[in-house]
């Protein structure tokens, strides 16, 4: 006498298997993003011309999040270097202990470019920005470093009157348009930010198409 065939759950639901298979593909497919997003790569628009010539408004640029992630896994601060564009979370005012993008603010997250670090002068006179510091006590200028062209990278008026050392732990930024009140940034009202704000490097701006470049 033969023995009954055993019928497995998909055999015999195969309707219902194949819903449950789409929903762990759907599933791991949005945890696989969210893990990205949180931890590898984000994508951000730029807003306004404070990043001109640099970046316009509208550009799509990708954040480094990898090495960020990298750094708090062992336990440290991520310190960008010095030049880097880097996107951090707008803490709202001067008050730079807040390490968390504050809700309802129309710009949560804001690109810079570093300028100084901890314990570092930092002037603007005569339309010039200056770093002093032990390795450069006469001062240098940080955008001959990153300047590529007159159309490509900091442009060469900063407006202002600043005189500031940079406090521990925190990073002195600024926009790449500086003239007048084009970009809000470490000179005026946003002050120095704190290295925990930072979400990570920009690496790649993928839009517009005939624009997209490394960095």
């Amino acid at each position: 006498m033969e023995e009954p065939i055993k019928l497995s759950f998909a055999q015999k639901y195969p309707a219902l298997s194949d819903i449950m298979s789409f929903l762990v593909f759907v599933g791991a497919v949005a945890l696989g993003t969210f893990l990205l997003n949180s931890f590898v790569f984000q994508s951000y628009n730029v807003v306004g011309g404070s990043m001109e010539n640099t970046f316009e408004n509208g550009d799509r640029v990708i954040v480094n999040r990898l090495a960020v992630t990298k750094a708090h896994f062992n336990e440290e601060e991520y310190v960008p270097e010095r030049g880097d564009i880097i996107v951090f979370a707008n803490g709202g005012n001067e008050a730079t202990t807040n390490c968390e993008a504050q809700d309802g603010l129309s710009d949560k997250y804001i690109i810079k470019r570093v300028i100084a670090f901890p314990g570092e002068r930092v002037t603007v006179a005569d339309g010039v920005l200056t770093v002093y510091n032990d390795e450069h006590p006469e001062g240098f200028n940080p955008d001959e470093s990153t300047r590529k062209s007159e159309n490509d990278g900091p442009k060469a008026y900063t407006s202002g009157s600043v005189n500031v050392i940079v406090p521990a732990g925190e990073l002195f930024v600024s926009g790449d348009n500086r003239e007048g009140s084009n970009s809000l940034d470490s000179r005026s009202g946003l002050g120095t930010i704190p290295y925990c704000r930072v979400v990570g490097p920009v690496n790649f701006r993928i839009f517009p198409f005939n624009k997209m470049r490394a960095f």
